[in-house]
């Protein structure tokens, strides 16, 4: 895996490459946290937060969890984790985008990841559905 700065230089890279519409309204920036949070559906200790969109009192931001990333793509060349780094960024600047333009329907981001949260509970036997 990649040390911090090198992972913050690449993230770096990645949003220069989007246009400034993406981070309009975008207050609490892009941040970097070193946590590896773990989904609370995670049955076996095995879906981790790549990324994260929130919305609070204190403004709107997209954090990505490098520790998440180490912890589960140390496999990964540079380019196949700058992809990966990639994907998490442009899918938490979609639900930026959605939730700026008010989007909460069955074809919204928001519901997309609802329906992959319910495969893997069914993949896993998961008998609750929080």
């Amino acid at each position: 895996m990649i040390d911090k700065d090198e992972f913050n230089f690449i993230l770096s890279d990645l949003i220069d490459e989007l246009p400034h519409a993406f981070f309009k309204e975008l207050s609490g920036g892009i941040i970097v946290s070193d946590d590896s949070p773990q989904s609370e559906y995670s049955i076996n200790n095995d879906l981790f937060i790549l990324g994260q969109y929130r919305v609070s009192s204190l403004g709107r931001q997209v954090i990505i969890y490098r520790g998440s990333f180490e912890k589960n793509f140390l496999h990964l060349s540079q380019q196949a984790l700058k992809d990966k780094m990639r994907e998490v960024l442009r899918h938490e600047l979609r639900h930026h985008m959605e939730f700026l333009s008010g989007i909460h329907n069955s074809k919204s981001l928001e519901a997309e990841d609802r329906r992959q949260i319910q495969e893997y509970l069914a993949r896993t036997g998961n008998p609750f559905d929080k």
